[in-house]
């Protein structure tokens, strides 16, 4: 009976011992699961923190990559900008060195009295009804109002109605004196537009043609002289080819 006793108190040490430990094992795995979740929270956080700072890491990479890209753009358009305006004006002044290349050769040179299409009509020489005397120019059969230009640059010596001087049969007419001592002739306009001592350039527009005094259609007469006045003329092709001046 006594051992009986004895058991039971001993039976009942172990079930208590036994139920003792499973709360503290309960109690422990609670607190690990806990620390678990926690953990794990923790670990959520921290990948979703490391995540937004590399997306905003890379966003700012990539506004920075963009700034750098859109002023190495700017930079070069305002590099082919500054080479596009150099070029210009380097051309400008390769243009502006060819005008004034180009007006000095023509201020040194000797040119037709007319340009573009005319027709050489009654030549140096020639004799007719309509003269006193032989023909001392050469007529370009060109239209009423064609510009006529000095040959080469000079002095307006004479320049009016009645041939300038030289008489009625020349229309208005037209002398200068060039720098080789020869003088030219342009007669029959229908327009002056130089003054006696005036000083003339090269292919200057100096009168229209037309058909004043003894002509019989519209023409300009011309004439290389040795000197102002009527009867100083000689052959203008001849003269002119002198110069290097071909009709």
């Amino acid at each position: 009976m006594a051992m009986s006793r004895t058991t039971n108190r001993a039976r009942t040490y172990t079930t208590a011992l036994a139920v003792g430990m499973g709360a503290s094992m309960a109690l422990g795995a609670g607190t690990a699961l806990a620390a678990a979740k926690a953990e794990a929270n923790t670990a959520q956080h921290d990948i979703f923190a490391t995540g937004t700072a590399s997306s905003l890491a890379k966003s700012t990479q990539q506004q920075a990559d963009a700034h750098r890209k859109a002023l190495a753009a700017a930079e070069k358009a305002e590099k082919r900008a500054a080479e596009a305006k150099k070029r210009a004006a380097e051309a400008e002044k390769r243009a502006a060195r060819k005008a004034a290349r180009d007006a000095k050769r023509l201020q040194a040179s000797w040119i037709t009295p007319v340009g573009g299409e005319y027709e050489l009509s009654a030549s140096y020489g020639k004799a007719g009804g309509r003269w006193a005397h032989n023909h001392s120019g050469q007529d370009f059969a060109v239209g009423v109002g064609t510009p006529v230009k000095a040959v080469h640059k000079g002095t307006v010596v004479k320049a009016g109605p009645n041939g300038a001087g030289d008489g009625p049969a020349y229309g208005n007419a037209i002398v200068i004196r060039h720098d080789n001592g020869a003088y030219s002739q342009y007669a029959h306009l229908s327009q002056i537009n130089v003054k006696p001592g005036q000083q003339i350039k090269t292919g200057q527009d100096i009168a229209k043609s037309g058909n004043t005094g003894n002509s019989s259609g519209p023409h300009l007469h011309f004439e290389i002289r040795k000197g102002p006045n009527y009867g100083t003329a000689v052959d203008p092709v001849a003269a002119m080819r002198a110069v290097g001046v071909t009709f």
